[in-house]
């Protein structure tokens, strides 16, 4: 357990501690033995003594909202340190779970209540950097924001044995001072969220465990607050559980980063632009492609718009038991908030194509909107799945006339893909029979099957029973870009 001794006594050797730090840094002096050369040349023992600290002028630390990876992980986070009967059942609760967490630890509350940090460290968790006294940072001077790095860093380094790789702030807000400091301190990256979890005030617990669901993603950072969120630990089974239901692992967040990788510039990627704005699209020509035109029995299965990872990584995992690609008509507005997901498909060996930015119904906004929603749409694809998409566009909803059709071709486009077989599974009225009978009624030789990856339908529950139904037929799978490129 915990140490017991007493608060004032911590309380004192906190500010005595603190104080001289900060004289350190000011001075150039290290309380524990010689700084690494690691960037920090202003604080080399003797120079510049008296001086103001200033901007440090190296590369900045990485800001990390989110790990890049298509690996079925994520990481739980947890701001500040509470009080030693918190941070007992909290851990408690981590164990329960089997979940090893990343804790961002306050310098401050760590020189405080040394015990729990080392006991934190104990259970296997992780410990970073939350700054000394969490202040706002983003409101401080350079000088400021570095001592309140620098001193937490040596802090913790001092009660726990342990660098700190990472830097948070309170908040999570961060400026290009912040991400110098943090350099300067030999931390490789500021670590904000993809999902920070508040007070939760009257939802249900069905709600809740919706909520958090949604929010579960390849990569994802989840932040909650061990201080002084009153909640904190019935979140703890909600996010295991969530975890569990998308088929995702909890990992600490220094694995994560280790398993992640570098995203080329959109510039650098091959491709890029291959679709552009060309408003002289009086002649441009296009092919309406409605079925693969085999006489064989060979299918498409196509799924449209987007969802959240629970149900684009069913649709994978059905796919992949199955062997079966299929061509993915993204909603690139999803795709540019969850680019890891996006890769994923591409991943898996699926068509990746463009079904515009923001699915509006093409037939009702001006060429430049609609050029513009096809070209935009390209550009974040190819960003996220760091390569050229497959180059087939679907329009929303399916309206498309000559016109329309011939300002998506100048842009680069000149394929638009249709369909043959349509359920109306989009509509959660539509249920799984409903959506099974109905393929199995329309498809035939080349037939294009349209689907959604849309949350809350029946598509998941489906599409099994489709796939074994069709292929007790005798048909066989392939992606639209096999056949209809060709």
């Amino acid at each position: 357990m915990f140490s017991l001794n007493k608060k004032n006594d911590k309380r004192t050797a906190t500010l005595i501690l603190a104080f001289l730090l900060t004289m350190s840094v000011l001075t150039g002096c290290s309380l524990f033995g010689n700084r690494s050369n690691s960037g920090d040349t202003n604080l080399a023992a003797g120079e510049e003594t008296n001086q103001p600290q200033m901007p440090y002028n190296g590369e900045m630390s990485k800001a990390i909202p989110f790990v890049y990876t298509t690996n079925k992980e994520l990481s739980l986070t947890f701001n500040g340190m509470g009080d030693e009967e918190i941070m007992a059942k909290l851990l408690d609760e981590l164990d329960r779970y089997r979940i090893k967490a990343t804790f961002f630890l306050p310098g401050e509350r760590v020189a405080e209540e040394p015990d729990i940090a080392n006991e934190i460290l104990a259970r296997g968790h992780e410990i970073e950097n939350n700054t000394l006294n969490q202040l706002d940072l983003t409101n401080l001077t350079y000088e400021q924001v570095y001592k309140e790095i620098h001193v937490s860093n040596e802090v913790i380094k001092k009660e726990t044995g342990v660098t700190p790789q990472y830097l948070r702030t309170r908040s999570g807000d961060y400026n290009d001072n912040v991400r110098l400091a943090a350099a300067q301190s030999g931390l490789s990256g500021v670590v904000s969220y993809s999902l920070n979890l508040h007070e939760w005030q009257n939802e249900t617990e069905q709600e809740k465990a919706n909520y958090i669901r949604k929010y579960v993603t390849r990569g994802g950072i989840i932040a909650l607050d061990s201080e002084l969120d009153t909640h904190v630990l019935e979140s703890v089974p909600f996010i295991a559980k969530a975890a569990e239901d998308v088929g995702y692992k909890l990992i600490p967040l220094r694995k994560l980063i280790e398993s992640g990788h570098e995203r080329k510039p959109l510039e650098q990627i091959p491709g890029y632009d291959a679709a552009k704005i060309n408003l002289n699209y009086k002649d441009a020509k296009y092919q309406l492609i409605n079925n693969l035109g085999m006489n064989k029995k060979i299918v498409s299965l196509t799924f449209d718009d987007w969802g959240t990872d629970y149900t684009v990584t069913k649709l994978l995992d059905i796919l992949a038991k199955y062997n079966i690609k299929a061509t993915f008509f993204l909603r690139a507005n999803g795709a540019e908030k969850n680019p890891n997901l996006a890769k994923a498909i591409a991943d898996a060996g699926h068509d990746v194509a463009n079904h515009t930015y923001s699915h509006p119904v093409i037939t009702k906004i001006t060429p430049e909107q609609l050029q513009q929603e096809v070209v935009k749409a390209h550009q974040v694809i190819t960003e996220a799945i760091q390569q050229k998409p497959t180059m087939l566009f679907r329009p929303p909803t399916g309206a498309i006339d000559d016109d329309r059709a011939r300002m998506v071709a100048a842009t680069g486009y000149t394929d638009i893909a249709m369909y043959d077989v349509t359920v109306f599974d989009w509509d959660s009225a539509s249920d799984a029979d409903h959506i099974v009978n109905g393929i199995l009624d329309q498809t035939v030789s080349g037939s294009i099957i349209l689907l959604h990856m849309l949350d809350d339908i029946h598509t998941i529950e489906a599409l099994p029973i489709a796939i074994e139904k069709l292929r007790s037929k005798g048909y066989e799978f392939v992606p639209m870009s096999q056949m209809a490129l060709k």
